[in-house]
């Protein structure tokens, strides 16, 4: 008995079996060729792709690009710009920095001393050769209580209080005395509260009842620099 026909597949596939056959080597050999090709191709083609992206049509700056590690592209990338110059900042610089101190005032004695100058509310420090072992901004008198003239440290005490008991001061060395009350150079008082009454800008203006206002540093060197019997010139 003959088997029933399979239908439509059956003869498709009977069709094609016939044409399943090797391929001749030179075709194989031919396909292998091109495939190599392909790659050698494709190499080229991600070689030159960042040649592409950069926009440079140069063969000898593509092998750069290649050659180049990742460290010295984004080193290259990523380096910020060097700051603008600024000669103006300098000079400035330079004009605060030489302002020299004001020079000892004329007639103001001679030898180890201080120098207390009214008019320009200001402080020197004397050795006994004439150099200037320190000068500085003050706050005298806001009253004519103090004439001008020689007088010496008479005492020193290094704490004491406002003579209406409205606060107290540092490092006090007492040269002189007032219509009733000693006068002497001594740190910017403080109220009772503990607070400063005056600031450190504020020196260089009369603000005081009859002292020598000095702020905290300068009075401590004050201190240090005149035993009692040390010569005080104040001049107008």
């Amino acid at each position: 008995m003959t088997p029933p026909s399979s239908g439509y597949d059956d003869r498709v596939s009977k069709h094609r079996a016939p044409r399943r056959k090797a391929l001749p080597a030179t075709r194989v050999a031919f396909a292998a060729l091109a495939l190599g090709l392909t790659v050698v191709v494709g190499g080229t083609a991600a070689a030159v792709l960042p040649q592409l992206v950069t926009g440079s049509a140069s063969a000898d700056q593509s092998a750069a690009t290649r050659d180049a590690t990742p460290s010295a592209l984004e080193t290259a990338t990523i380096e910020p710009p060097a700051p603008a110059a600024t000669p103006d900042a300098p000079a400035l610089q330079a004009d605060v920095s030489s302002q020299p101190d004001p020079a000892v005032p004329a007639a103001s004695g001679e030898g180890r001393r201080i120098v207390f100058s009214q008019s320009d509310q200001r402080v020197w420090l004397v050795a006994g050769d004439g150099t200037v072992e320190r000068t500085y901004l003050v706050s005298g008198s806001r009253f004519d209580n103090l004439d001008p003239g020689s007088y010496r440290v008479q005492s020193k005490t290094r704490d004491a209080t406002a003579f209406d008991a409205s606060g107290t001061m540092e490092y006090f060395v007492r040269f002189a005395t007032g219509y009733s009350e000693p006068i002497g150079f001594h740190s910017v008082p403080r109220d009772n509260a503990g607070r400063l009454e005056q600031t450190k800008a504020q020196l260089g203006t009369p603000l005081s009842a009859g002292c020598v206002r000095q702020w905290k540093n300068d009075a401590v060197a004050l201190w240090e620099f005149a035993p009692v019997g040390t010569p005080v010139v104040v001049t107008a």
